[in-house]
């Protein structure tokens, strides 16, 4: 598949070590809620229609780029197509967010889902929106593609949506963790394959979002949810090398995680982003001098004013440095968020 020649390659450049001109920005979230233009075309569309939607997708995702000076684009997509790939019903409801309406209650209820799931058939709109956002983008940044990890994902799935405690999933880890394993499993086997049919497709990078991970402590984490990611870095990159596509830097974000800097940084992801909990200095001593750091200004510090804002951004990359260094949110910026802000922290990043 031939694309347009990439003309900033300062995100990629970064990820794998290299040296850079300019610290490369992009930001959680960027296509979304918080610009008027997304909120026009969302008020003709539902949130999965634009999602499944090729065209709209690609709209979408280029809408940041069109406005603000970032060195990415992401997808525009959702973590929660792998549950709808496996035949569950999810909906994106008006000031809730995702319902999943038929939770999985017990073990039992593992049999409603449908697999081996061929990514090609239930997720192809995805890679078709990849193909076309490459195409669209004209070489401008690269696009990121990206996937819920496995226990996030189960989270959603027995939840019924989002929750406070993650309680009902949890229990499934005491209770049910022969179970818990085979699910883990079966998403890890649907992972590794949507991500690789989004290197096909032409993504450049992908991230592997573990939102959930601060409801695990360590206990629980390193026997659930670490395996998986592990596995999802190796095999991917292993697939690729088999289908000779180009092996494409790869993104684990953990949040809340943070007692397991170390144990990720020996999972073989090239970049290992932060939330805002975490303090850069000694988290760069933790995971060693061959990983990539992202991140990690707290999004609400978007709501500062400038002068506070600019300052923060400026804290923040001096004790980042700028080798091996993406700088981004420590999490997905917020609805209500000004798209002003947004470019004074892109900004002030460039000024470097």
């Amino acid at each position: 598949m031939s694309f347009p020649v990439l003309k900033n390659d300062r995100l990629l450049r970064a990820a794998r070590g290299e040296e850079v001109d300019k610290i490369p920005v992009w930001v959680m979230r960027q296509a979304g809620r918080y610009l008027p233009e997304f909120r026009e075309l969302r008020s003709r569309h539902d949130f999965f229609t634009i999602c499944q939607t090729p065209e709209l997708a690609a709209e979408i995702t280029l809408q940041p780029i069109q406005r603000f000076d970032l060195d990415a684009a992401i997808i525009f997509s959702d973590i929660l197509v792998i549950p709808q790939a496996l035949g569950m019903v999810v909906e994106m409801r008006p000031g809730v967010g995702p319902v999943l309406p038929e939770p999985l209650e017990t073990p039992t209820d593992l049999q409603r889902l449908q697999h081996p799931v061929d990514v090609n058939a239930t997720l192809g709109y995805v890679f078709k929106a990849i193909t076309l956002t490459r195409h669209r983008l004209e070489g401008k940044v690269p696009l990121i593609g990206f996937s819920g990890a496995p226990w996030t994902l189960m989270g959603y799935m027995i939840e019924g949506g989002g929750t406070k405690t993650m309680s009902k999933a949890k229990a499934w880890l005491y209770q049910y963790p022969e179970a818990s394993k085979e699910l883990l499993q079966l998403l890890t086997d649907v992972t590794v394959d949507y991500l690789v049919g989004q290197v096909q497709a032409g993504a450049q990078l992908l991230q592997l979002f573990e939102s959930n991970a601060d409801f695990l402590g360590p206990a629980l984490f390193y026997q659930f949810a670490l395996p998986a990611i592990a596995e999802i870095n190796q095999r991917v990159k292993e697939k690729c090398k088999q289908l000779k596509l180009e092996i494409v830097p790869m993104t684990i974000f953990a949040k809340g995680a943070h007692y397991a800097l170390e144990e990720l940084s020996k999972c073989g992801y090239d970049v290992i982003s932060l939330d805002w909990t975490l303090d850069p200095e000694q988290s760069r001593q933790r995971v060693g001098p061959n990983i990539t750091l992202q991140g990690n200004l707290d999004p609400c510090a978007l709501y500062a004013p400038n002068v506070t804002l600019e300052g923060a951004v400026r804290e923040m990359v001096n004790k980042f440095g700028k080798k091996r260094y993406i700088a981004n949110l420590g999490h997905g910026i917020y609805p209500d968020m000004d798209p002003e802000s947004v470019r004074i922290f892109i900004d002030t990043i460039h000024s470097f």
